[in-house]
């Protein structure tokens, strides 16, 4: 288990938001930074301050990604047409993991890298098992035979806090999943506000 995976609670508290939009948060009882000195860190944030949140924040909500892979998925955005931004989420969208997720599939983030990690999960009828693999618009993912009846994956799909966003077209009978088209910031239903734009200023500056 990485650092970040056993401590994504902490997360929560450290930004002072909800930030998977779980029922459990912390946050939800106490909406101050973890440890003895939590309650007095609540200072003004600088310009900088405020960039690095928002990177740690998109960042984080994504699970396990480490900074150098956040980083290349950023030069990536940036190097392709459009806005850095809108481009930078639909990346991070495309995502087998986040996919995985966003279908209901499993209650986490942190449970989808797990769940493609092993090898539950096939994307146009072959085994994948690499949580960064990139979905294209008209791919089908879908959960292997064996691992429909786990007890995990069927809670998922009841989960009440989440719905599936519109970009992707579920069959929860079937467990699959097609990937419709690469979503913009606006679509993604994110239980915060993320602010891509925020992120660029980051990079552009460190």
């Amino acid at each position: 288990m990485t650092k970040r995976t056993s401590a994504k609670y902490k997360i929560d508290r450290r930004m002072g938001e909800n930030i998977w939009g779980r029922p459990k948060s912390p946050v939800n009882r106490r909406e101050y930074g973890p440890g003895q000195h939590g309650q007095r860190r609540k200072g003004k944030l600088s310009d900088f301050g405020l960039q690095l949140r928002a990177k740690q924040k998109l960042k984080g909500y994504y699970g396990d990604l480490t900074e150098k892979q956040f980083k290349r998925i950023f030069a990536e955005a940036a190097r392709v047409k459009g806005d850095t931004g809108e481009n930078l989420v639909g990346l991070l969208e495309r995502r087998l993991d986040a996919v995985v997720y966003r279908a209901k599939f499993v209650a986490t983030v942190f449970a989808a890298r797990q769940f493609v990690n092993h090898g539950h999960v096939l994307v146009n009828g072959k085994r994948v098992n690499i949580p960064s693999y990139r979905v294209k618009e008209g791919d089908l993912i879908e959960v292997r035979d064996r691992s429909k009846q786990l007890a995990f994956v069927l809670e998922a799909a009841q989960l009440p806090e989440r719905d599936v966003p519109d970009y992707m077209e579920v069959d929860h009978s079937k467990m699959k999943v097609t990937f419709v088209r690469t979503p913009g910031l606006g679509d993604v239903p994110y239980p915060v506000v993320m602010e891509p734009n925020l992120v660029i200023e980051y990079y552009a500056q460190n």
